[in-house]
């Protein structure tokens, strides 16, 4: 990822793009907003371009009906709405949005283009999802943890699967939020080296061929499809190689006695992931959909309604116990030249 000049805003593009103290206190007023303790509308009468060369639910949806409620007033564009579909210059696009909404997300493949996008644009950008990066979405699996564990602290995370961009963003999270990481991909699917060397050097980090070895008293287990949107045509070399990888019952009782399962969705019953997990005690995968809204909208008030991340801090918000006690039912270094997803 590219270094960018200081500017007047802030973009959000990656996790490391806040701090430890920052993402607490952005957690904080994002469980404000689960509990509808908060009420303002520091959006009100400002507009957000929702980029997506990437079709979505979830990100479409949580983004449009975050900043709805936020007082703003998104606007879906799509390749076929704008010249960027015809090839006009990303920074050209940057600048002519930025003298006309409050803030862009944009939801795309290349992680340059939304580096680009943040480099010319003169208002936020928020990356709703790149081939190496999807920080909204963790963003959201952590306030999900906090809400069913009370905390990420002292948590074991296990990633089991495609060394994706959840991986990558997972990665990036463990590395300025101090968590144990625990990924297990098949060779040929790791996660992207730079996020994974960065990670090792500020957490535990292991990275497995084994799934029940990183599942092994994990708090949270996590798993995606095998075949990420633009891979689709990779799907019976990924079922082979991703054989031996699929979260089931088994795999869930060698996790923590009060572990959760969580999947950014969509799922693929029976591949990734059982039926009797997905839909099991354990699953906490429909809150953690729903707070992609609630996670979504604190980034919206703080980059573009200029909420104070100083102040969410100290407000008494995540409760010290879970919400919910679940019951429960269960390295090497990447190469350099592993693939980017």
């Amino acid at each position: 990822m590219t270094d960018r000049p200081a500017r007047p805003h802030r973009d959000f593009l990656a996790i490391p793009d806040f701090s430890k103290p920052e993402l607490d206190a952005l957690f904080a007023l994002a469980e404000r907003m689960r509990t509808g303790q908060y009420r303002r509308r520091p959006l009100e009468g400002k507009s957000l371009a929702m980029i997506f060369f990437k079709s979505s639910t979830r990100t479409r949806v949580s983004f449009e009906v975050g900043a709805w409620q936020l007082g703003a007033n998104p606007l879906f564009l799509s390749p076929r709405d704008i010249q960027l579909g015809r090839g006009e210059p990303i920074a050209d696009t940057a600048r002519v949005l930025a003298r006309m909404v409050d803030g862009i997300m944009v939801r795309t493949y290349a992680h340059a283009e939304v580096e680009e996008l943040a480099l010319h644009a003169d208002v936020p950008v928020i990356n709703g999802l790149t081939d190496l990066q999807h920080p909204c979405q963790i963003l959201a699996d952590l306030l999900t943890v906090n809400q069913f564990l009370g905390s990420y602290k002292g948590k074991k995370i296990a990633w089991i699967g495609d060394g994706n961009n959840m991986a990558n963003t997972w990665l990036d999270a463990a590395a300025v939020l101090g968590f144990e990481l625990a990924l297990a991909c098949p060779e040929g699917f790791e996660p992207d080296a730079a996020c994974f060397e960065r990670a090792t050097r500020a957490t535990k980090v292991t990275l497995t061929r084994d799934p029940a070895e990183a599942i092994d008293g994990a708090h949270v287990v996590n798993t995606d499809v095998w075949a990420s949107m633009g891979h689709e045509e990779e799907q019976e070399t990924r079922l082979r190689a991703f054989a031996g990888y699929t979260v089931d019952a088994a795999m869930m009782k060698r996790a923590h006695k009060s572990a959760i399962f969580l999947h950014c969705l969509p799922a693929h019953r029976g591949e990734e992931v059982t039926a009797d997990v997905l839909d099991g005690a354990q699953s906490r995968v429909w809150d953690e959909a729903e707070n992609r809204v609630h996670a979504q909208k604190a980034v919206m008030a703080v980059l573009m309604g200029g909420e104070s991340l100083a102040s969410a801090k100290k407000k008494k918000t995540l409760p010290k116990k879970p919400t919910k006690k679940p019951t429960a039912k269960s390295a090497k270094t990447p190469a350099k030249n592993a693939r980017r997803r």
